[in-house]
């Protein structure tokens, strides 16, 4: 028996398309990590990305559940005194919509160069347009409402 090692030079390239208005936000950005990582292949290597590209258009009109809507908060902090920021889901959509889903996915991919190299294949718009209509990309519909 041997261990294979595949490339993602050697896997086929796809493209997938996410209207975030229809999904909900969470489980939206557990199927992209997954499938820009190439965890749905079979030929899932750790430390190969997955060769896959996610476009998602509507990123300010994301949806969440419960009471998310006026009760999360987004952080950072600057390692200084004084230095933390945080910032209403509200203020976020007004302000930089494609950063609520950026980071939700960020989040849930690997951390250091290989985490880096994948979320470049991550295309987020704010809008309803997008100027990768000649990959065609696969819409992905929600299976969950």
């Amino acid at each position: 028996m041997r261990t294979s090692h595949v490339k993602a030079s050697d896997t086929e390239e796809r493209w997938f398309e996410y209207d975030a208005s229809e999904h909900i936000l969470g489980r939206m950005a557990t199927k992209i990590a997954t499938q820009l990582m190439g965890k749905d292949r079979p030929t899932w290597t750790p430390s190969e990305h997955g060769n896959t590209h996610v476009v998602v258009v509507n990123a300010g009109r994301a949806r969440l559940t419960g009471k998310k809507d006026g009760q999360k908060e987004y952080q950072t902090y600057s390692g200084y005194p004084g230095g933390q920021y945080i910032w209403p889901l509200e203020t976020l959509r007004e302000r930089r919509p494609r950063d609520i889903v950026e980071l939700a996915v960020r989040r849930m991919l690997p951390k250091g160069r290989l985490g880096a190299r994948i979320m470049k294949n991550l295309k987020v718009y704010g809008e309803g347009e997008h100027p990768h209509g000649a990959q065609q990309p696969a819409k992905v519909e929600a299976t969950v409402s």
